[in-house]
């Protein structure tokens, strides 16, 4: 097994930071997976390195990666750029992906040479899932989408949040996890709803000749199960795979203290999607 970091300048004070994982044993050519972390995720969470190192083992070369303003900067472990994460917006995550999409078709990652730089799979977990379809959609770099408990609409945000950042340009939303309030600025917001037609996930998936396969969880958040649904009802390709018992993290915790069964059917199912559409 390999794994390696890199680092992408992006301009702007931005940084695309991510690791890629290979096992050159299992074939001379094998396709390369980008996953994508969901909303106050990051490349480091829970069992992210462990999925990424069991898709490897499996003959698929995986990059984990941050979007350049998830939060999470060189400590690539705890929200320490809090002022990027306010301003996230959809637009700068698919920016990212193109811009590590064009640095692996460039070779500026040193990728092994097994890895088949033409063959691009996208995976993304929770609103990750958004992004994998935003920009894979009938995108001729990306040969199939996976989501993970994905989201079916990109408006996260309540009215309450809406009203506190239309009144102050800024509101916040709590991270349990760390205690940290994270803000939410009203460029978010904006992209959102300025982009609803270009956004809209049922229509993307619609109108996408690729094929999508929808890993969803039966005990993650009700609007995600509905979601899930909605998903596949409108895709013109895909398919929907239920895990019972798996919650939102497919029953896996930060810091990860080891698998689960929901999370191996999750990485089989992947696993399986990729080499099956991928020739």
């Amino acid at each position: 097994m390999e794994t390696r970091a890199f680092s992408l300048s992006l301009g702007e004070g931005l940084t695309l930071r991510g690791n890629w994982h290979a096992d050159r044993t299992k074939g001379e050519r094998q396709p390369i997976l980008l996953f994508c972390h969901g909303f106050k995720g990051f490349k480091d969470w829970g069992s992210f390195p462990y999925i990424a190192e069991e898709l490897a083992k499996r003959g698929i070369v995986t990059i984990r990666f941050n979007f350049s303003c998830n939060g999470v900067g060189e400590s690539e472990t705890h929200f320490d750029e809090l002022e990027k994460f306010g301003r996230n917006t959809y637009a700068r995550e698919i920016a990212d992906l193109q811009a590590l999409v064009e640095a692996i078709q460039a070779n500026e990652l040193d990728l092994p040479e097994v890895a088949d730089r033409q063959k691009l799979f996208v995976t993304g977990h929770s609103k990750g899932g958004a992004d994998a379809i935003l920009f894979g959609a009938g995108n001729p770099q990306v040969a199939g989408i996976i989501t993970w408990n994905g989201v079916a609409d990109v408006n996260l945000f309540d009215e309450k949040l809406r009203s506190e950042i239309a009144q102050h340009g800024v509101g916040y939303i709590p991270n349990a996890r760390t205690g940290q309030q994270m803000p939410i600025t009203r460029v978010v917001i904006e992209d959102v709803d300025s982009h609803r037609q270009e956004y809209d996930l049922l229509d993307k998936v619609a109108k996408m000749d690729q094929p999508l396969r929808i890993i969803q969880g039966r005990e993650d958040f009700a609007r995600l199960v509905k979601g899930a649904d909605r998903l596949h009802a409108a895709a013109k390709n895909s398919e929907l795979y239920w895990i019972d018992g798996a919650d939102h993290t497919f029953n896996a915790r930060h810091p990860f203290a080891g698998t689960t069964p929901q999370l191996e059917e999750a990485i089989r199912l992947t696993a399986d999607f990729v080499h099956s559409r991928w020739t």
